[in-house]
């Protein structure tokens, strides 16, 4: 019997659907469903198989079915099936209703009585879907204006523009929390035991060749003492060790080798070796730095070295 979805169309189609259903509602995270979870494939399978089976079951009633009908019944059949959906009585109906148009033995009806050099004008209705398609781009325009004319309700333009705001404070927000996107505006100073253990263990192995395993100094300057050539605080060391030292000599730029996170656990380790006064340390380089954003410094009227000028 005629089916109007071929079965290599239906079997696909039916199938990817409950697929895609499966892997919609089932939380497998950055996995497929049928990956992750093997029961899932093996349902997927066993459906697969049943779904072939339905298929050639209903074949072989239909091949039964047609075998057992009478010669009449058989004609009948085959002209039904061989029909084209344009032949057919549901299509024919459904144009009808949305076209209104008079059959080609009725156009004598809606003939209008003048031609042109032997061309007949016919006055055919409208069809019903031009016109609630007309009705609805008026009810859509009237909406419109008052929406965005009158309430002045946001443009395209204006969404845009906030949601680009939004976007950028919410970057702003995920860049103070995110440790591969920490730069020296958004460092902060570690204080934890754990993180000052992480960060001595990155020191020892990168620093200690030019500043001594215990900050004082060696080809580079002492750690552990007030003064600074590139500034202190930990912007400045971590702007430092990212960036490397003064231009043709000092230390080099780290950033191709520690992470950001490495950095801000190594800058805060250096920080608290302040006042540790190792053996025999190097004598002082660069100015004394003091950070004015603490209230002792801002009591005191002390004010922060220029960074651009005094370095370390």
């Amino acid at each position: 019997m005629k089916k109007l979805i071929p079965v290599y169309v239906r079997v696909p189609v039916i199938f990817f659907s409950v697929m895609m259903a499966l892997e919609y509602f089932i939380d497998s995270g950055d996995r497929p469903a049928f990956i992750k979870f093997p029961m899932v494939s093996v349902f997927l399978f066993v459906f697969l198989f049943l779904l072939i089976a339905i298929e050639i079951t209903l074949n072989a009633v239909d091949t039964i079915t047609y075998h057992l009908l009478s010669d009449e019944q058989k004609k009948v059949l085959d002209e039904s099936t061989n029909m084209s959906i344009k032949d057919s009585a549901w299509f024919k109906k459904m144009m009808g209703l949305l076209t209104k148009s008079e059959p080609m033995e009725s156009e004598g009806n809606v003939l209008l009585h003048h031609d042109y050099d032997g061309i007949k004008e016919l006055d055919n209705t409208l069809p019903p879907w031009w016109v609630y398609l007309f009705y609805a781009t008026i009810i859509f325009a009237g909406i419109y204006m008052v929406r965005f004319e009158i309430m002045g309700a946001d443009n395209q333009e204006m969404e845009l523009k906030k949601e680009m705001a939004e976007a950028k404070i919410a970057v702003a927000e995920y860049m103070k929390t995110a440790p591969d996107l920490m730069d020296e505006k958004t460092v902060t100073l570690l204080t934890d035991p754990a993180d000052l253990a992480a960060g001595k263990a990155i020191y020892t192995t990168n620093c200690v060749a030019c500043h001594r395993a215990d900050g004082g100094g060696q080809i580079g300057p002492n750690l552990t003492d007030d003064h600074w050539i590139l500034g202190g605080g930990i912007k400045n060391v971590f702007h430092t060790i990212n960036n490397g030292g003064r231009d043709g000599k000092g230390m080099i730029s780290w950033k191709g080798t520690l992470k950001p996170k490495e950095m801000q656990l190594v800058a805060s380790y250096v920080l608290s070796l302040q006042g540790s006064n190792p053996k025999d340390p190097k004598a002082p380089d660069g100015e004394i730095w003091v950070d004015d954003t603490t209230p002792a410094a801002a009591v005191a009227g002390v004010t922060k070295v220029d960074t651009t000028q005094v370095k370390k």
